[in-house]
């Protein structure tokens, strides 16, 4: 959207605390958060965003004083909004709600029996004070997808539009031509039994043991498949490992895949679009958490997806129509489903032609950066 607004004439300011150089014609204005720490563990989260909000605030007090802006677009979970109104009055605000944290049916006890102990419920409502506190002083908002509107509280939904940041449908498309080339030189390229899973990190959020489970069970079966994943060792979204492993390490050691497992930390973009171009099946799995944009792109490249039944996934894919859909824990179905789609290629293009039909139709880029920004300059007119 911003490279959108910039060729507008619209005169855009970034204040960020990761300056990029992948903003052409956007002034920046860069922060840093002061580390101090409290001593409440349950107040670690809170303290940063009111840090966070502070510190913006000082650079909105600037612009105000010298090139006031109409409109500012900020993500709610992070504290940067938390006190734009204090700093800009006259400006119409828009928040980016991302995800509103809960103690249940979420993340947080996703897969859990036992009760959730009552700290954890405690840190994670703590977590949402900024941005609860934010919302109160917005002009409009929007949230990337239906669930994650629904996961902020009913007072807020019907404030709340839904609208994805979108799918650049043009680069991510089917391409019976293109090749994939691995580390060590093997070319891959469409119709060979490759299957592949991408995650920022290989952790739990993604379902990383589960998919390593469902592979070790598919390569005692079919000999010829090769995993291709993609994801960084860090912990992701949950908690680093108490062994000090990452789950990378615990996973090649529980299954004993080494050869038939090709990993790569991270693809540049355009690499990454010809892995999908050339998967026989895509595995996306993910606990109740933000969508992947990741999904959304493997889609529009005519991916062939073999997803979690859970929430986020089923907003986009219906099982048997546009791809398939497996209970998240069990890695034995999930192997079965995988296998299913390896060996009945023909009976799969109907899902992959649906699958990229779906991503054009809601989640189109130009679509979305359209209505977007719409929103802006319905309120900086």
């Amino acid at each position: 959207m911003i490279g959108s607004l910039v060729a507008e004439g619209v005169e855009v300011t970034l204040i960020t605390e990761r300056p990029t150089q992948e903003a052409p014609g956007v002034r920046q204005l860069v922060y840093a958060v002061d580390e101090t720490t409290t001593q409440h563990p349950g107040l670690a989260a809170t303290e940063y965003h009111l840090r966070t909000g502070e510190a913006v605030a000082r650079l909105m007090e600037r612009l105000k004083r010298s090139d006031p802006p109409d409109v500012v677009l900020g993500h709610m979970g992070w504290g940067g909004m938390l006190f734009a109104r204090d700093a800009l009055p006259d400006a119409a605000l828009i928040g980016y709600c991302e995800y509103y944290y809960r103690s249940t049916d979420s993340d947080l006890d996703f897969g859990i029996d036992e009760p959730i102990p009552a700290a954890d419920r405690q840190r994670v409502r703590m977590r949402n004070a900024a941005q609860l506190l934010a919302l109160d002083t917005l002009d409009a908002a929007y949230a990337p997808t239906q669930w994650q509107r629904r996961q902020y509280p009913a007072a807020y939904r019907q404030r709340i539009a839904v609208c994805h940041d979108g799918i650049d449908i043009h680069a991510c498309r089917p391409d019976a031509a293109t090749t994939f080339v691995l580390p060590d030189g093997r070319v891959l390229s469409p119709g060979m039994p490759v299957v592949t899973f991408v995650a920022r990190d290989l952790d739990p959020y993604r379902g990383y043991p589960e998919f390593m489970r469902a592979a070790a069970i598919l390569a005692e079966r079919h000999p010829d498949v090769l995993f291709v994943v993609i994801g960084g060792d860090g912990s992701g979204y949950g908690r680093p490992r108490s062994d000090g492993n990452s789950w990378r390490e615990a996973m090649r050691a529980e299954t004993g895949l080494e050869d038939r497992i090709v990993h790569i930390p991270w693809l540049p973009y355009e690499n990454l679009i010809r892995l999908f171009q050339v998967s026989a099946v895509h595995v996306y799995l993910t606990i109740p958490f933000v969508l992947s944009w990741s999904l959304l792109e493997a889609m529009a490249c005519g991916c062939l997806v073999v997803g979690s039944d859970t929430e986020p996934v089923k907003e986009v894919i219906r099982d048997g129509a546009n791809g398939l859909l497996v209970p998240f824990h069990d890695s034995e179905a999930l192997a079965d489903r995988i296998a299913e789609a390896l060996v009945s290629p023909a009976l799969m293009r109907p899902l992959r032609r649906a699958a990229r039909d779906t991503v054009i139709a809601g989640y189109e880029r130009e679509r979305c950066v359209a209505r977007q920004s719409g929103w802006i300059h319905q309120f900086g007119d």
